[in-house]
């Protein structure tokens, strides 16, 4: 869909001159260029670690074609946002539907472990495209947890997870719509999905990243300051309970998962120190399997950061944080002015949070709205900067 957009962008683009205003794209964002050359180098990165570690042309085909269905669609949907006469209200409301159509299929999806029905129904015939692996083109009804046994839910999403990641998506959706139906049934089907992925980062971006973003576009109004003084007070007053709490609930967070935690935590550090110490600068060129340790897992998977470190070295790594950062200081101060620049604002933060547990390029086709958004922020916020400017002429 990405791709039939980005076609679409371009006979506009061919066309402008004999279409009407109303359907002419507009011109692209300075926030979108930086994820456009950010990602390009992300594609040099990886050449030069194929080259540099021998890998051969057919790995680099691949890793390539790889490349273009996860990295440059972090590039591909901000632009199609921003260049394309798309409103956010447009993907408020298509979140709702899909919210709904979450609800009304919630109960087979319950039922369907206790009925015995099978937990994977078919593999997709796209899987001859080739991915990360067979569960990522697989329809699953549910599937049952190793650790507890307990049956869980991923939806439409790989793993739960990323149906998580999906949930909140919807959540951040649901409360920017204006139609208190579709927001109520955001909501609705954003909580379903967190309480039945079972994932802890889900629970806790639920309870944190919208509430960040909704301060943040308000943090220059006199009422932001006078409760922040309040709750600086409260916080040194009761600081040793509230560090006991937080201690207690970082526990509770990673025993909940004791051995997805110490997986990930051994994975992580393997992709630090491997990377950094044998090929810092362009990478390993992909990811590698991991020892019995850590259940053979792939090196490089579980954390965006530390797997471009050992993927695609230190180059690999700045690429990605410095969109990141450019984007997250430009709709942090677009979002005291822009709906949907906060909107976008609560889906950078989405992002980044779970880019500590996921490889976000992996996950970018089922993020399309949050990276659609941020193209339609800097889009109004450009606009916004040529109405002030030519009120000031």
């Amino acid at each position: 869909m990405g791709y039939l957009l980005l076609a679409l962008l371009c006979i506009r683009s061919y066309f402008a001159p004999a279409l009407s205003p109303s359907k002419r794209p507009h011109s692209v964002p300075f926030g979108v260029w930086v994820w456009i050359a950010s990602m390009i180098v992300m594609l040099v990165a990886l050449f030069a670690g194929h080259f540099g570690n021998d890998l051969g042309l057919a790995k680099t085909i691949k890793s390539t074609i790889g490349w273009a269905k996860g990295w440059a669609l972090l590039a591909l949907f901000p632009l199609v946002g921003a260049c394309l006469h798309i409103r956010a209200e447009t993907i408020f409301r298509a979140c709702g539907y899909f919210s709904l159509q979450t609800l009304v299929l919630l109960p087979l999806f319950v039922l369907a472990p206790l009925a015995g029905l099978p937990e994977a129904l078919f593999v997709s015939p796209l899987k001859v495209i080739g991915g990360p692996g067979p569960e990522v083109f697989t329809v699953y009804l549910y599937s049952m947890a190793p650790d507890s046994g307990l049956a869980r839910w991923q939806f439409l999403a790989p793993w739960a997870p990323a149906a998580g990641l999906i949930a909140n998506l919807l959540f951040i959706s649901a409360m920017e719509e204006r139609n208190r139906f579709w927001k109520a049934v955001g909501v609705a089907a954003a909580l379903s999905i967190v309480v039945l992925c079972q994932s802890r980062m889900a629970m806790l971006s639920l309870l944190f990243i919208y509430p960040a973003a909704w301060a943040v576009s308000r943090i220059l109004r006199p009422t932001t300051f006078l409760a922040a003084s309040v709750a600086s007070l409260a916080a040194g007053i009761l600081a040793p309970v509230l560090l006991r709490i937080a201690d207690a609930a970082i526990g509770s967070f990673t025993s909940a998962r004791a051995d997805s935690s110490r997986v990930r935590g051994a994975l992580n550090r393997i992709a630090r120190e491997r990377g950094l110490e044998e090929n810092p600068i362009w990478g390993h060129g992909v990811v590698e399997p991991g020892p019995h340790y850590v259940e053979y897992m792939p090196i490089g998977s579980h954390h965006s950061w530390y797997g471009l470190i050992f993927v695609k070295g230190l180059v690999g790594f700045f690429a990605f944080l410095v969109p990141v950062v450019w984007s997250l200081l430009e709709l942090s101060v677009l979002s005291s002015a822009l709906k949907s620049a906060r909107a976008a604002l609560a889906c950078l933060l989405l992002m980044i949070f779970f880019s500590f547990g996921e490889n976000m390029e992996m996950l970018a086709y089922l993020y399309w709205p949050g990276l659609t958004l941020m193209g339609i922020a800097f889009r109004d916020g450009m606009l916004l900067q040529r109405s002030v400017s030519g009120e000031s002429h």
